[in-house]
């Protein structure tokens, strides 16, 4: 396993962007059940104005949402969908 960790530089846009991130994905119906949990699943990364989703929710239906509702931040440059799924779980 390789892992890669990256320091990210000090950055009051991508602050005021990783905090519009966490209301706009977690205050949907459909994804505030992961907002619930001692750690959220869903992890947003935010460099640059570039933000990456990564983590898992249970339906692909989840991980489209919260693409959906990362895309409509303003200020945000680009959006990377890397959450996985797990069809089988709720």
């Amino acid at each position: 396993m390789n892992n890669e960790i990256q320091v990210l530089p000090l950055s009051p846009n991508d602050d005021r962007i990783r905090q519009a991130e966490y209301r706009a994905i977690y205050s949907q119906p459909a994804l505030n059940q992961y907002a619930l949990r001692a750690v959220p699943p869903i992890h947003i990364i935010v460099n640059n104005g570039r933000v990456t989703l990564d983590g898992a929710v249970a339906r692909e239906a989840d991980k489209n949402a919260a693409g959906v509702q990362a895309n409509s931040v303003p200020g945000v440059f680009s959006v990377t969908n890397n959450l996985r799924t797990d069809q089988s779980g709720s």
